[in-house]
């Protein structure tokens, strides 16, 4: 069974895709850039505030299923210049303390609306 996701708390999908879906005991959170849902612009310009927002979209889209960041198994991180691995990392890590998921971090050549870093998620609700 599917259960496709919406949160208003998370900015709304810019393509045709879903903020994020539910397929069994699993959810698979789409890349979220760090649009602020509340002004629909980015949150900010450096990449510690964009990395913060990101996150916090997939936090609130979690927590409309009643999950928290805690229940994610692995998560992608996208960034638009890898020097910028460091300043992610430290705010990565104030969200993930403990048991943190598996992770990959790349660098891409371009990322939507020229954001300096994209993150996706999956989450398993037990």
């Amino acid at each position: 069974m599917k259960k496709y996701l919406h949160t208003e708390q998370a900015p709304t999908a810019i393509g045709p895709y879903s903020q994020a879906v539910k397929a069994g005991n699993f959810i698979f959170v789409s890349g979220q850039i760090p649009i602020d849902p509340s002004t629909g612009s980015f949150a900010g310009v450096d990449i510690r505030t964009q990395t913060r927002q990101s996150l916090t979209n997939i936090q609130n889209i979690l927590a409309s299923e009643g999950l928290d960041l805690s229940s994610c198994v692995r998560v992608g991180v996208y960034l638009k210049d890898m020097n910028m691995f460091s300043e992610m990392n430290e705010v990565y890590a104030e969200f993930f303390r403990k048991d943190c998921p598996a992770r990959a971090a790349v660098e891409v050549a371009r990322l939507p609306k020229d954001a300096l870093v994209e993150i996706e998620a999956i989450a398993y609700a037990e």
